[in-house]
C-alpha cells in the first residue's frame, strides 16, 4: 500500500444525517411509551450526532496551512477531536444509558404503547444499518488486504474508524433495546426494560474505551505502517551511495501527513556536491512512492 486514501466526510455527513432522523423518532417513542432502553437509545443517537459533527470540527481545522506556531501544520486537530469524541460517547452516551437504566431498574414501570417502540427501532436498525454501510465500505477501501482488526488497529484516520465503531455499537444497542422491551412485556417484568438500558449503556462504554485507547496513541504520535517503513528503507538502501540506514523514525501527523528522519552511513568518501545531490534524490524517490510523507529530514552519519 504506497499511501492512504483521503479523508471522505460523506461517511461522517450520512452519519449525523441517519443519527438526527433516529434520535427523533426515538425520542418520540420514550415520551409516547416510557421506555428507558428507548430512552437510552434516544440519547445514544443524540451523542452520535454530536460525535460526528465533532469530526467534521477536526477534520475541518486539521486541514488548515502550517503556521509560525504550527510548523508541521494542524493535523493533530482531528486526533485530538476523535479523542473528545471518544471520551463523550463514554462519559456522556454509556453514563446516562446506564443511569436511566438504573433508574427504571429501582423504579419500574411498565411501558405503554409497545408498538411504538417495535415501529421506531425497526426504522432505526434501517438507517443506522445504510450509515454502518457507508462507514463500513470506506474502512474496507482503506484497508486493503490487511485483516479487520490489524486494519482498526493502525488506521491514521479516526473519521472512518469511529464512525465504523459507533455504528455497530448503534445496531447492536438496537438489538438489546428490542429484546429488553419484548422481554418486559412477555414476561410481565418491566425492570428488564432498565436491564437493558443498562447493557446498552455498558456497550457504549466499551466502544468508548477502546476509541480512547486508539485516539490517545494517534495524538500522542503513532510510526508510519511497518510495511511503508521497509518500503522507505528499500529506496535508501538500493542507492549506490548509501552505505547503510542506521536509522528510521516516522510520525503520524495526521492521516495523510507523516514526518520522516533518516540517519544515514553514506559510502566513504564521497564529496559534498555529490551528497546533497544523493540527499534530493533519495527524498524525491520516497515522496513519489509515498506522498504521505510530507516532512523529510536525512542526517548524514559522520564516517567512522
Amino acid at each position: 500500500m504506497s499511501g492512504t486514501k483521503p479523508n471522505r466526510p460523506i461517511v461522517i455527513y450520512a452519519a449525523i444525517a441517519a443519527n438526527l432522523a433516529i434520535a427523533t423518532t426515538k425520542f418520540l417513542a420514550a415520551l409516547f411509551t416510557g421506555s428507558a432502553a428507548m430512552m437510552s437509545e434516544a440519547i445514544h443517537s443524540l451523542v452520535d450526532s454530536g460525535n460526528e459533527a465533532l469530526l467534521l470540527i477536526g477534520l475541518h481545522r486539521s486541514k488548515r496551512a502550517p503556521d509560525e506556531k504550527h510548523p508541521f501544520g494542524h493535523g493533530k486537530e482531528l486526533y485530538f477531536w476523535s479523542l473528545i469524541v471518544a471520551v463523550m460517547l463514554f462519559g456522556i452516551g454509556g453514563g446516562m444509558a446506564i443511569y436511566e437504566g438504573v433508574i427504571h431498574v429501582l423504579h419500574p414501570e411498565k411501558p405503554a404503547n409497545v408498538l411504538w417502540n417495535y415501529a421506531v427501532l425497526g426504522i432505526a436498525f434501517v438507517f443506522d444499518g445504510i450509515s454502518w454501510r457507508i462507514a463500513l465500505r470506506e474502512f474496507a477501501r482503506e484497508k486493503g488486504k490487511r485483516s479487520f482488526w490489524h486494519a482498526y488497529r493502525t488506521s491514521k484516520d479516526p473519521s472512518v474508524f469511529t464512525v465504523l465503531a459507533e455504528d455497530s455499537a448503534d445496531l447492536i444497542g438496537l438489538l438489546i433495546a428490542a429484546a429488553g422491551v419484548f422481554l418486559s412485556e412477555t414476561l410481565d417484568l418491566p425492570a428488564i426494560d432498565g436491564v437493558a438500558s443498562i447493557l446498552i449503556g455498558l456497550l457504549l462504554a466499551s466502544v468508548g474505551l477502546l476509541l480512547v485507547r486508539e485516539s490517545k496513541g494517534l495524538l500522542i504520535g503513532e510510526s508510519i505502517d511497518p510495511d511503508i517503513l521497509e518500503g522507505v528503507n528499500e529506496i535508501a538502501n538500493s542507492d549506490p551511495a548509501v552505505e547503510k540506514i542506521l536509522d528510521s523514525l516516522t510520525m503520524h501527523f495526521g492521516p495523510d501527513e507523516v514526518l520522516l528522519n533518516m540517519k544515514i552511513q553514506f559510502r566513504a568518501g564521497i564529496e559534498a556536491a555529490e551528497l546533497m545531490e544523493t540527499v534530493d534524490r533519495l527524498e524525491a524517490r520516497i515522496r513519489q512512492q509515498y506522498p504521505q510523507i510530507k516532512h523529510i529530514y536525512i542526517e548524514p552519519a559522520s564516517p567512522k
